[in-house]
């Protein structure tokens, strides 16, 4: 052993307290890396079952799920499908829904187009352009309740054009023009 191994022997066999110290300060440094570690370790395995879960619902193989367990929200009654004997029928139903929406908003409808025989009317697609007027403050409530609802809609154009009230009688109402889609399966359902 050298002079300097000696030296250090010296200064811990003089200095107990100073030597205990530096152990327990090591004890603890040793602890807090173990209890790091294994708590990074719980960590990833809960983001793994966390990606698992989301993966599996994505896949379809289950439903949205609250931490709970509980399903996330009412799973909407009926088809998502369009439903008909023709697409012709189908293009009424779409109808019909959109301007039952409308009306739970608050709104009238004030002219429609269906379109049966578009582009994407070969991929059986059928869509609708519909100019309504609604409350501005009703215009989210609609959106969501097109999408939302069964049959699957899609909304492909929203454009919105504010109230511009002339005299102080009329009323807030903003005229919006939408085109919704919904997808038919045919006469094979």
């Amino acid at each position: 052993m050298t002079t300097a191994d000696h030296a250090i022997d010296r200064y811990w066999a003089r200095s107990p307290l100073v030597a205990t110290l530096l152990y327990a300060v090591l004890v603890a440094l040793l602890i807090f890396t173990t209890w790091s570690a294994v708590a990074n370790i719980v960590e990833r395995r809960e983001a793994v079952r966390a990606a698992s879960d989301l993966l599996a619902q994505l896949e379809g193989r289950r439903p949205s799920t609250l931490p709970s367990g509980q399903p996330i929200g009412p799973i909407p009654d009926g088809s998502p499908f369009l439903e008909g004997e023709t697409v012709t029928v189908a293009g009424a139903a779409l109808l019909q829904r959109v301007t039952m929406a409308v009306g739970r908003a608050g709104g009238s409808v004030q002219s429609s187009q269906v379109d049966v025989q578009g582009t994407q009317s070969k991929a059986g697609f059928v869509s609708l352009v519909v100019s309504c007027e609604i409350d501005q403050a009703a215009l989210q409530q609609l959106l969501y309740d097109l999408e939302a609802g069964m049959p699957f809609l899609f909304i492909d154009q929203l454009v919105a054009q504010a109230p511009v009230p002339t005299t102080a009688s009329e009323s807030g109402r903003m005229r919006v023009l939408l085109g919704v889609t919904g997808q038919w399966q045919g006469a094979a359902q």
